[in-house]
């Protein structure tokens, strides 16, 4: 199924998010998260089935951040990231850790560190992350960096998850002289998908 359906397979994102909570459930340490937690969103974003097509509009000027989970106790969300032809990001950091797996198209993501006397600098060359691939961010493995869409004539679509409700974290934007500016990003969107009507499926059945 291509993802041009009019009927997401919205199951798929349910059994991620329930499977997510499974695993924090058992305290893992941050290595394990970013290890088993890669490993489910690898399978969720290898198939593009299933995300509605409202959680899929770009924005002419700015790429948009869609809220599709929260967890209840704000131990992670789930979100879409959703880039227009040719745009990209300011430099940026997280403050905790995340997962970003490719869902449609393909991005750039650039890291940079943070040097007191030079500002931000580079570090290493650009990562670029295909459909069903995924790459970690935190501020022990790595947290500043700055994306971009791979693609200057088509949108480019990526799924992340973050150890909190991301949209209401106090995070930093950095100048290429390395100023610090806070942010914090909320959302794009005022609804939802509803992961938990089963009654379509088993109707199905």
């Amino acid at each position: 199924m291509s993802h041009l359906s009019s009927t997401p397979n919205i199951a798929r994102l349910r059994t991620f998010v329930v499977s997510f909570a499974d695993l924090l459930s058992r305290h893992p340490d941050e290595p394990e998260i970013l290890r088993e937690g890669g490993a489910l969103l690898s399978e969720l974003v290898s198939r593009d089935d299933w995300l509605p097509e409202e959680y899929a509009q770009p924005d002419p000027v700015y790429y948009r951040q869609y809220l599709l989970h929260a967890d209840s106790a704000q131990r992670f969300s789930v979100v879409s990231f959703v880039w227009g032809p040719g745009q990209v990001t300011p430099i940026h950091d997280h403050t905790v850790w995340g997962l970003i797996g490719m869902l449609r198209g393909a991005e750039y993501s650039q890291p940079y560190v943070l040097d007191p006397s030079t500002g931000v600098e580079k570090s290493g060359d650009a990562v670029r992350l295909e459909p069903g691939q995924v790459e970690a961010v935190s501020p022990t493995v790595g947290d500043v960096h700055q994306v971009s869409n791979a693609y200057e004539d088509q949108v480019s679509i990526s799924i992340h998850v973050y150890g909190a409700n991301i949209g209401a974290v106090s995070r930093s934007v950095y100048t290429p002289e390395g100023e610090r500016k806070p942010f914090i990003s909320g959302y794009h969107n005022t609804s939802l998908p509803n992961l938990w009507d089963i009654s379509k499926e088993l109707k199905r059945e």
